[in-house]
């Protein structure tokens, strides 16, 4: 499942802008916007950590659920795919079949008898 991250940038630049505006505005003596932006830093710094643990959690949590589903992914082509290193004859047994059937096609009968 995919999360994106847009609310934790877009709430970290807005503590960041307003940590500037707060620090700016006393310097600046402009104390009713000292006051205003003051009051919100504390609110939004709160709720910037709050998201940056979240984030930080999902993406420690995604990454075995990735691991487990490419393993799976894995186990099912090796499952689904012949396996290049056993005889014709061995494949033909494990699927059912006769040995006798996987013989080519130009071959005779009369042949295969010793």
């Amino acid at each position: 499942m995919y999360v994106p991250f847009r609310p934790l940038v877009f709430v970290s630049g807005l503590t960041v802008g307003d940590y500037l505006l707060w620090n700016w505005s006393l310097g600046g003596n402009h104390g009713a916007l000292a006051l205003v932006s003051g009051l919100t830093l504390p609110p939004l710094a709160v709720a910037c950590v709050w998201l940056l643990v979240l984030s930080l959690a999902r993406l420690l949590m995604s990454r075995p659920e990735r691991r487990a589903a490419r393993a799976g992914r894995r186990a099912r082509a090796r499952c689904a795919s012949p396996h290049p290193h056993r005889a014709p004859a061995a494949r033909a047994r494990t699927a059912g079949e006769p040995a006798s059937s996987t013989a080519p096609a130009g071959r005779s009968s009369s042949k295969l008898a010793a």
